[in-house]
């Protein structure tokens, strides 16, 4: 039942196994986090890249 060997309560194993799961889940998320940034910053340097081609008096701006 327990890879650790012979010593290895049931319940420690357990445990063991939940804290890998938590382990691998937050790997998971941080790569996903990661990702999400990368998009992120993507479209953020294609928003700029797009309003600076349209050259200064094509934005809009509001008047007071």
């Amino acid at each position: 039942m327990c890879s650790a060997g012979a010593d290895c309560q049931p319940a420690s194993c357990r445990f063991i196994a939940i804290a890998m799961k938590d382990v691998e889940k937050q790997a998971r998320l941080a790569e996903k986090l990661r990702e999400n940034l990368r998009r992120r910053k993507a479209q953020a340097r294609e928003a700029k890249a797009e309003a600076g081609a349209q050259g200064p008096g094509d934005r809009h701006e509001s008047s007071d």
